[in-house]
Order: structure tokens, then C-alpha cells, then sequence
């Protein structure tokens, strides 16, 4: 069981799926509690490292990725586990341990939200 916490959600009040944690950029100025959590998700991002490592995991066939399939990133082991620390305390993943190794998925709300952080608005 994980103890990593998701990006919060809210319930869209026209039902049409979820809404981010922040309204979309171009929307209205962020609260300073949005930009807070837009930053750490960002500040996770920004690192080469654990780009590459989301990418592997967000990418990789059934929507999980064990630690073992996706280390190959040019650091050794323990720099894996790290970078993929900080990108579940960021709340980008979620982890499982089955037996000796760990399992990591992207919440597929987390996908949404980044997504809808980042839309740009409608046309007219």
C-alpha cells in the first residue's frame, strides 16, 4: 500500500470528467495554494532524470512499470531510487511492493490533470 499523496482533484460541477488541481494557465491568475502545487509538480519534473523516469513509467505497457524494467537511465540504482521518491512525494506516482520489487503507476487523474493545467482555451 502507498502512502504517496495524488495531486487533489476536484469534482467538475458539470460532470465532464476531472478538474486539476488548478484552473488552466490561461484561465485566471492562480492562488498561491495552486501555484504551490502546480510548482512541486513542476519542480519534480524538472529534472532530467525524472522525466525520463515518468515517461518510462506513464509509458510502459498496462500503465505500471517494475523498478527493474525501467532503471536504465544512466544513474546507478540508488539515484533511481530517489528521483523515484520524489516523484511519488510530488504525487506522480503511486508504488506497490510485490515481493522483492516495487511496481510504479501514473494515476491516470494525475495525467488528466496535468493535461488540463496546460490546455489551451477553447476557440470561439
Amino acid at each position: 500500500m502507498s502512502n504517496a499523496k495524488v495531486l487533489p482533484l476536484l469534482e467538475p460541477a458539470d460532470g465532464q470528467g476531472v478538474a486539476p488541481c488548478c484552473p488552466p494557465l490561461t484561465e485566471r491568475p492562480m492562488t498561491a495554494e495552486e501555484a504551490e502545487t502546480a510548482a512541486r509538480m513542476f519542480k519534480a519534473l524538472g529534472d532530467p532524470v525524472r522525466l525520463r523516469l515518468f515517461s518510462a513509467v506513464a509509458s510502459h505497457e498496462g500503465g505500471e512499470a517494475c523498478v527493474c524494467d525501467i532503471s536504465d537511465v544512466g544513474v546507478s540504482q540508488p539515484t533511481v531510487s530517489h528521483h523515484l521518491k520524489k516523484l511519488k512525494e510530488a504525487g506522480l506516482l503511486t508504488s506497490e511492493r510485490r515481493g522483492t520489487w516495487v511496481y510504479y503507476r501514473v494515476e491516470p487523474s494525475v495525467l488528466a490533470a496535468m493535461g488540463k493545467l496546460l490546455a489551451l482555451p477553447a476557440a470561439a
